[in-house]
């Protein structure tokens, strides 16, 4: 479906990529996800320049650092953004799966899947294409992640991808942007509070994501091998 689009633009980058999507292509059909963490300024930094109405989803699962939840209030006001989507779990979906608040514990890939997978999937109802964060040097899953791809019917962006850590820190300083408070504290990669340490290096940043699991994403880009690629609310134990 968006093979076209795909061939034209695939070698562009950063905003270069992302205004004519914007602009022009899926003008009012396009929204922007974020986590608000370690690097997400860059991005939104870009977004901004573009367009400060574009739609910015972030997930807010119940389990942030509070450092975050402040860091996308200051991120929201420096930028201007205006169309700020904070979306959150289902209430009833929380109550039978996870009432007591401690699923991250038993199955991660449960918690994730109902705090981040199923709440983006429906606010991304009604957009044909969105844009991530996503970077290669992250390795892991995203050592080859592409800047163009279709997903679920959807044209997905990720116009840092073949950014380097050093291209990363040039644009904040560029910029003077603001670095998530955590990042002092040695959060280099950061998810919700339960399931986030403090670890991680320059060549590896998300080290301290699910540390000690063979978890190595939430679901939302691709889902870990072998994980369940859907749970159902009856199925709650």
């Amino acid at each position: 479906m968006y093979e076209a689009v795909i061939a034209e633009l695939n070698h562009l980058d950063g905003p270069d990529l992302m205004a004519p999507l914007v602009t022009d292509v899926f003008c009012g059909n396009i929204a922007l996800v974020s986590s608000f963490g370690a690097e997400s300024a860059v991005l939104l930094h870009m977004a901004a320049s573009i367009d400060r109405s574009l739609p910015i989803i972030t997930l807010d699962t119940g389990k942030l650092f509070s450092e975050t939840v402040a860091y996308r209030a200051q991120l929201t006001a420096l930028l201007g953004l205006t169309d700020l989507r904070v979306v959150t779990p289902q209430a009833d979906v929380l109550r039978v799966l996870d009432g007591a608040g401690s699923l991250h514990r038993r199955d991660p890939d449960r918690c994730c899947h109902i705090r981040k997978v199923l709440p983006l999937e429906n606010a991304l109802t009604g957009f044909k294409a969105w844009i991530s964060g996503r970077k290669r040097y992250h390795g892991g899953l995203r050592a080859d992640v592409p800047t163009l791809e279709e997903t679920d019917g959807r044209l997905k962006i990720d116009p840092l991808a073949r950014f380097t850590r050093q291209q990363i820190e040039a644009y904040l300083d560029r910029y003077n942007l603001p670095r998530h408070p955590l990042l002092e504290k040695g959060y280099l990669s950061i998810g919700c509070a339960p399931c986030t340490v403090a670890c991680g290096s320059a060549d590896s940043p998300r080290e301290g994501r699910w540390s000690g699991l063979s978890k190595m994403e939430c679901g939302i880009h691709r889902s870990p091998a072998g994980a369940p690629s859907h749970y159902s609310v009856s199925s709650a134990s």
